[in-house]
């Protein structure tokens, strides 16, 4: 059975010496030294994270109000895991 593809927002944000990325629709999140490191690590926490959903039968819609999003917010990408494969 073929799915559509699943997408999602991931968000930079900087906290004190790192970065910070959250995905808001699922409230997943991740860090690293850079830029590049915190898009990479949030991407692999929320492929594993809907993997072990998707796997569990589990729903995985878990969204932070905008509100709560970090108050720097550096920058923000479009996200469409391969979790359906």
């Amino acid at each position: 059975m073929k799915h559509p593809p699943l997408h999602f927002t991931g968000i930079l944000a900087k906290e004190g010496k790192q970065f910070v990325g959250i995905c808001p629709e699922l409230d997943v999140s991740s860090f690293g030294n850079t830029r590049l490191a915190t898009k990479k690590n949030l991407e692999e926490a929320v492929t594993l994270y809907l993997e072990s959903s998707i796997e569990s039968n589990l729903p995985y819609l878990r969204p932070v109000l905008k509100s709560e999003w970090p108050k720097r917010v550096i920058d923000t990408f479009p996200y469409t895991p391969n979790a359906w494969e």
